[in-house]
């Protein structure tokens, strides 16, 4: 062999350890769902995992203890802490976060649950078609279940005294409004936890739409954080630099 052969055999020799670490190196994981929300083959739709950036100790539906004096197997909305309960046992609830739309703020009191659909079509109402013809009338007939539909999986339809108050639980694709107001609609969950609620009611559920002062005196004070969502506590006083720096920007733009 000539030394040019020898020289190149050797180097290749001093490289095998490296070739062997590369080729043995394991490949990077794969982002992992949540094991509480995982994409699911519901019926003839899909519904994509809830991307984890979204789930937080505060979005996340579990088990928490429960001080209010409602009965095992009731909802509690409380649209100002934007949290929904359900009510298992004595001193114990399962929390889900929340997306509240207007209608969801203007009702307050009891109502039972009237009617239940899975992946319920909608229609806009004749007041959304007043105030927003642009947006609205092209779903003037309704839009039919499915994935664009804003019903999203499952729907709670809350009944008073035997009428529709067309107040709606129900679930959403839109993932990143929960926690946070929203423009229209009633009361949104993640399209999983909508069906894990689904299957825990039955027509004529009780439901308990909290008022203001009753969510004060059970969830303390909440406010929204910087990225809009609902956060425990007061917000903070503006410094006197911040307020001067705010001074020129309109509210509408804050």
């Amino acid at each position: 062999m000539t030394v040019t052969g020898r020289i190149l055999s050797l180097a290749l020799f001093a490289l095998l350890p490296f070739l062997a670490a590369c080729a043995s190196a394991p490949a990077p994981m794969p982002p992992q769902d949540h094991p509480l929300y995982p994409g699911i083959q519901d019926g003839e739709f899909f519904i994509q995992p809830v991307p984890t950036r979204y789930l937080t100790p505060d979005t996340v539906r579990q088990e928490v203890p429960y001080a209010g004096s409602e009965k095992p197997g009731t909802i509690v909305v409380d649209s100002y802490a934007r949290r929904l309960y359900f009510v298992t046992e004595e001193g114990k609830a399962m929390r889900y976060a929340i997306a509240v739309g207007r209608q969801g703020l203007a009702f307050r009191g009891n109502a039972k649950v009237g009617r239940k659909r899975e992946w319920p079509s909608w229609q806009p109402t004749l007041n959304m078609l007043r105030t927003q013809p642009e947006m609205y009338r092209p779903y003037a007939a309704g839009l039919p279940g499915g994935l664009e539909n804003p019903l999203g999986a499952r729907a709670l339809y809350l009944y008073r005294g035997g009428r529709d108050t067309m107040f709606r639980i129900h679930g959403t694709v839109q993932n990143s409004s929960i926690g946070h107001a929203t423009s229209a609609g009633c009361i949104r969950l993640f399209n999983q936890d909508a069906i894990d609620l689904y299957n825990r009611t039955s027509i004529g559920t009780p439901v308990k739409v909290r008022s203001e002062s009753e969510s004060l005196a059970l969830e303390g004070p909440f406010h929204d954080d910087e990225y809009g969502r609902a956060t425990p506590g007061t917000a903070e006083a503006l410094t006197a630099e911040e307020e001067i720096l705010l001074s020129g920007v309109p509210a509408t733009a804050r």
